[in-house]
């Protein structure tokens, strides 16, 4: 980061210049929208012009998941009341009388809504929906029910809380923001006149500060992308919300809200093999990420694309519910063909504001994010979406609103008490302290990212390129090779040994998150990824920071048809998809026993690992029938591809890292060390780009709020700013 005086002194001579180049990239993300091609509406509509929407094919995939949600009727789930309504409203010959379902039945969503619990905004998505939807058609009690928790919803953390209750609610994520804003605009605009009790302001307040706030998240993410990046949980919590607002905002919000939900689907098109986003991730758990099924998008994913086989499982999904119950938002053709395509691409994409923790210390830091300070509490939102609580430059901002507000009581903030203590209160001491554990308390901090993934039809690989390498992150997902729903291949540095129980929990260190990220390049089809601790491991009340000395890959050898090894190579095929995984450290099968460890029904070997250090060498190739001909011809060649991995060693306990040099056999002659450039043949190949997407369904420059996509017949443009959206398609 350049320094504050550097930065002045160039303001008045650059003052013109930043005038022309202002206006230029106004120009460059501005495109003409063809007239015509069908007309707009908004009161049933596309909210987009042009023939180029998505047709019969979308709609009978909805119809298909409302017939398999409503083959039971579960009156305590709202998303599955939510199904059987949409249903006999789409569908004459099935008949639904919606009054059998009574305030009783939702008493646990009631409960959890009323005692200001954690997810309790998801709870009221679905009341929300139900009441906008279908209030004429509930049970009096019930709709009257739903409207008492409109008035009493705590819809934001500088609200007033109630005497002598701890609000749990998580008010700050990328998710939950949006949640939270819509929530307040639809129930404002629900109940206009009405005194809400926790503020004492009117419904109509509380809709245009929702409107304001959603506008505001809205120009965020045109601007800067998603912060949960690639995330098969959180990108389902944000497609809810956009859903509720393309059918019930006004037309204007609405228009923004279908254009930014293009984007969330072009993004999960892009990044899905076989229905499975077994991509990098921001924010993913192992009850996720270890098959298709288990991933919250992925019951929408299959409405919107019918990109997998494997059956529905949850009558109740309730963004399958909201996907396949649209009326106003129609996806456009060209996704749906993107998330089809048979051709074999790279996807480069850049997302997330910029933070760096390591510049060096100040006492006054100033952000690259304009009109984000790290002092303004009206930034605190921006910054705390990205999981920057701890983030040095942000750490006096967050101490002085958890006391303004609070907020230590709050289940998410007291795990930091601890170290807040051992500042004394003193902000400078807070943010040296932060400075100085910078690798290990920033938990999940999602700043610029740059990912990359390479898909064929038969095989997929993706990673996070060089993300806060040997640094601890409790949900990241670093790296994933794709063969279809279940056949995966991934590696973790894990944070605690496994844990007992019935079920993969997401704290547990073991699978989900990682200890200690890896130094991830990754050029087409083949990664190295590269782990060495950059902290040492410490005592209380540091060791919930910890990393074991190994790490380990998933490999469910019975998801996949053949599995061999030679060597330090471990290979996999699932059909005509094949995938390669080579340890430096030599590797061994760990057993787990079923009753004691939850596997999720996995009977034979799945975990494969490398004993001896922390510090270890994962490289990964896929490929496939199409390009190798037979699996024997690429475990023949990987087998004998040149490897050779130099350790650095290490200093005041911490590792150096490797220089490591694969050849490849498709990609060419690999070369990456702890430090300095990554190459292929020689060449260096950027690890941090400035394209939102690049891929070769279209190019979009970082910071453009302008999108064109095609894939030759197909085509959407977006303007994300003004919500329009034209969508073409030529038939051939």
């Amino acid at each position: 980061m350049r320094s504050v005086a550097h930065r002045k002194g160039r303001l008045r001579t650059g003052s013109l210049l930043a005038a022309v180049l202002v206006a230029a990239v106004a120009a460059a993300c501005t495109f003409p929208f063809p007239p015509g091609g069908g007309p707009e509406t908004t009161g049933g509509g596309l909210l987009g012009t042009g023939n180029g929407y998505a047709g019969t094919g979308f709609r009978e995939r909805q119809d298909d998941y409302l017939r398999f949600a409503t083959e039971v009727l579960s009156p305590s789930s709202a998303a599955n009341v939510l199904a059987h309504l949409a249903r006999d409203r789409r569908d004459p010959r099935f008949h639904f009388d919606a009054r059998v379902v009574k305030p009783a039945d939702f008493a646990a969503s009631f409960a959890k809504i009323d005692s200001f619990q954690d997810t309790s905004d998801f709870d009221m998505m679905r009341l929300m929906a139900l009441w906008w939807g279908y209030r004429d058609r509930l049970d009096p009690a019930l709709r009257s029910a739903i409207e008492q928790r409109f008035v009493g919803f705590r819809y934001w953390y500088t609200d007033p809380a109630p005497v002598g209750i701890v609000d749990q609610k998580w008010f700050w994520s990328e998710n939950h923001r949006l949640i939270f804003y819509t929530l307040e605009y639809l129930a404002g605009r629900a109940l206009p006149g009405t005194t809400f009790t926790i503020t004492g302001e009117s419904g109509s307040v509380h809709a245009e500060r929702g409107r304001r706030r959603i506008s505001e998240w809205l120009d965020e993410k045109a601007r800067w992308g998603f912060s949960e990046w690639h995330s098969d949980v959180y990108y389902a919590k944000d497609i809810e919300p956009l859903l509720l607002l393309t059918e019930y905002a006004e037309p204007a919000l609405a228009r923004r809200a279908a254009a930014m939900l293009d984007v969330f689907m072009y993004d999960l098109a892009i990044n899905q093999r076989a229905g499975n986003v077994g991509v990098t991730h921001g924010r993913s758990y192992m009850k996720d990420k270890s098959r298709a099924l288990d991933q919250d998008v992925f019951g929408a994913l299959n409405v919107a694309f019918g990109t997998s086989d494997t059956p529905y499982r949850s009558r109740g999904d309730a963004t399958a519910v909201a996907m396949a119950s649209a009326e106003r938002y129609r996806l456009p053709a060209v996704i749906e063909r993107v998330a089809h395509s048979d051709r074999t691409f790279v996807d480069r994409e850049h997302m997330g504001a910029p933070l760096d923790l390591d510049e060096p210390l100040t006492a006054n830091p100033v952000s690259d994010v304009p009109g984000k300070s790290y002092t303004d509490p009206e930034a605190v939102p921006f910054w705390w979406e990205r999981a920057a609580h701890t983030a040095w430059q942000v750490v006096p901002l967050t101490l002085s609103t958890i006391d303004r507000y609070d907020l230590w009581k709050n289940d998410l903030f007291a795990p930091f008490k601890p170290l807040a203590d051992l500042t004394g209160g003193d902000p400078d001491a807070a943010r040296q302290l932060a400075y100085a554990l910078r690798c290990q308390i920033n938990v999940e901090l999602m700043a610029s990212v740059d990912t990359v993934t390479w898909r064929s039809p038969h095989a997929m690989l993706s990673s996070a390129q060089d993300y806060r390498p040997g640094c601890f992150g409790r949900q990241y997902h670093a790296w994933q090779a794709t063969l279809d729903e279940d056949a995966i291949v991934f590696t973790t540095n894990p944070g605690n040994e496994p844990r007992p129980g019935t079920s993969w929990v997401d704290e547990d260190l073991y699978w989900s998150g990682a200890a200690t990220m890896p130094r991830s390049a990754q050029h087409g089809a083949a990664v190295i990824n590269m782990y060495a601790p950059q902290y040492a491991p410490a005592g209380p009340p540091l060791d919930a920071f910890n990393y074991l000395p190994y790490t380990h890959a998933y490999f469910p050898t019975e998801r996949f048809d053949e599995v061999r090894q030679v060597g330090n190579w471990t290979f996999g095929r699932k059909d005509d998809g094949y995938v390669a995984l080579w340890s430096w450290r030599p590797t061994e099968w760990r057993t787990h026993d079923p009753s004691v460890t939850f596997t999720n029904g996995l009977t034979r070997p799945f975990d494969l690992v490398a004993r001896g250090g922390a510090n270890n060498v994962w490289i990964s190739q896929v490929g496939d029938a199409d390009r190798w001909g037979s699996f024997d011809a690429f475990v023949a060649a990987l087998s004998a591809a040149p490897i050779t991995v130099t350790d650095l060693g290490s200093a005041d306990g911490v590792s150096k890292g490797f220089d490591v040099t694969f050849g490849s056999p498709t990609e060419g002659a690999m070369r990456l060390a702890w430090t300095g450039p990554f190459t292929v043949d020689g060449t260096e190949v950027a690890l941090h780009r400035d394209r939102r997407f690049d891929n070769p369904f279209g190019t979009t420059a970082f910071g453009d709020t302008g999108l064109r996509i095609s894939d030759g017949p197909a085509s959407l443009r977006l303007d994300l700013l003004s919500g329009r959206r034209f969508a073409a398609y030529r038939h051939r």
